[in-house]
């Protein structure tokens, strides 16, 4: 009997299993098939599992914006002269400082000059001479011109004194060439400044010889107030540039190597009238008042170039651009704080920011880091937004 009971309330038992497991298999699929019958929206409305991905946004902006081209250049004199001796004598004096302000006509050093004053008191002298000689001439053919009415003397002889008083004026416009020339050889036995400047270390000291073949000179004068910046761009921006000139004067700025300090402002000079072939680059050169002296000839500098201002334009930082396989894009957060990939076209650069021409309006939030974490639909965590304004080339 107790046999009877037990194998009774085991079959009971599974009777009541298998009853609820159906029970639970109808009440999933009743629940599957509700939910395949609702509406698209209303499944898409319900916001997707997993936490928020942070992420920094930026507001785009309507703004003007400058549009800068930047390019590498070197820092040059605008004069730069090498103080040399004209003449060949013992160097007397150095009257300059290394890396001292002179001014056009300043004495920098002197040349042993006792040979040179002996030469030109020696052509003063035979001017004297010759003067003097034509002077007695002058009287004889006075004289002669006279006797020659009473056939005292013959055509031949008067002939002969005219030629002498010719010859003697003719020697002495000579006399006045040779004391020009010792004058002048006189005169650059004082080495002077040929423009103002700041001159350079001394290559020669006093006591030494010095020729006017000599390769090295006495000194470098350069000239750096102005100066200039000869630096180079992409040979494709050529059109940008010679469209900016024609507007007016182009802004140019000098920032340092790390392009991060401004050292100057000037405006553009010139264009190279070349394309160099083999770097496809054009050589630009601008002008500087310099008058801090922070641009130094030699130093290599970054030229900013402005070509353009766009009017009224939206932009975006350059951070927020991304390129994927089908273009660029970026992420834009929606009013549901959810991430939406936006395909976008750009315009030029200025700066730290991104022209957009298409794909992005005045007010949507795009995101400027954090972007490697994003999906389709996933929240956002935003952990810092700002409008998009003009920043500093970097």
């Amino acid at each position: 009997m107790g046999g009877k009971r037990s194998g009774a309330t085991g079959r009971r038992g599974r009777g009541y299993v298998i009853a609820a497991a159906l029970v639970i298999v109808a009440l999933g699929g009743g629940l599957y098939w509700r939910q395949s019958q609702a509406p698209e929206p209303a499944r898409a409305a319900r916001p997707p599992g997993g936490p928020a991905v942070p992420a920094t946004v930026s507001v785009a902006a309507r703004q003007d914006l400058p549009v800068y081209l930047t390019g590498i250049g070197a820092v040059q004199a605008w004069f730069t002269v090498k103080v040399h001796s004209q003449v060949d004598g013992k160097l007397e004096d150095v009257l300059f400082a290394e890396g001292q302000h002179v001014k056009k006509g300043d004495v920098l050093a002197t040349i042993d000059s006792r040979l040179f004053q002996a030469a030109l008191d020696q052509a003063k002298a035979k001017k004297k001479q010759d003067e003097a000689l034509l002077v007695a001439a002058e009287k004889d053919l006075t004289r002669d011109q006279m006797l020659i009415t009473r056939s005292a003397v013959s055509e031949q002889t008067l002939d002969q004194q005219v030629a002498k008083v010719d010859q003697l004026r003719a020697s002495i416009t000579a006399d006045e060439a040779a004391i020009e020339t010792a004058q002048t050889e006189f005169d650059y036995t004082k080495i002077t400044a040929p423009t103002d400047g700041r001159i350079g270390i001394r290559l020669v000291d006093p006591g030494n010889l010095v020729h006017a073949s000599d390769p090295g000179g006495i000194a470098m004068l350069a000239l750096m107030q102005p100066t200039a910046v000869v630096f180079t761009l992409p040979s494709r921006v050529l059109p940008d540039v010679r469209a900016a000139m024609a507007r007016g004067p182009v802004e140019v700025t000098a920032f340092d190597q790390n392009n991060r300090d401004m050292l100057a402002t000037g405006t553009l000079l010139l264009v190279d009238n070349a394309v160099d072939q083999a770097t496809s680059t054009i050589r630009l050169k601008a002008s500087f008042p310099n008058e801090d002296e922070k641009l130094w000839p030699g130093d290599f500098v970054n030229a900013r170039l402005l070509v353009d201002t766009q009017r009224d334009v939206i932009a975006v930082p350059s951070s927020a651009v991304q390129r994927g396989p089908q273009g660029l894009f970026t992420w834009i957060v929606t009013n549901k704080n959810t991430a939406e990939p936006r395909p976008i076209e750009v315009g030029p650069v200025s700066g730290n920011l991104t022209i957009i021409t298409a794909g992005v309006s005045e007010g949507e939030r795009v995101v400027t880091d954090g972007q490697y974490k994003l999906k389709r639909g996933v929240t956002v965590s935003i952990g810092g937004a700002q409008t998009a304004a003009v920043g500093e080339t970097r």
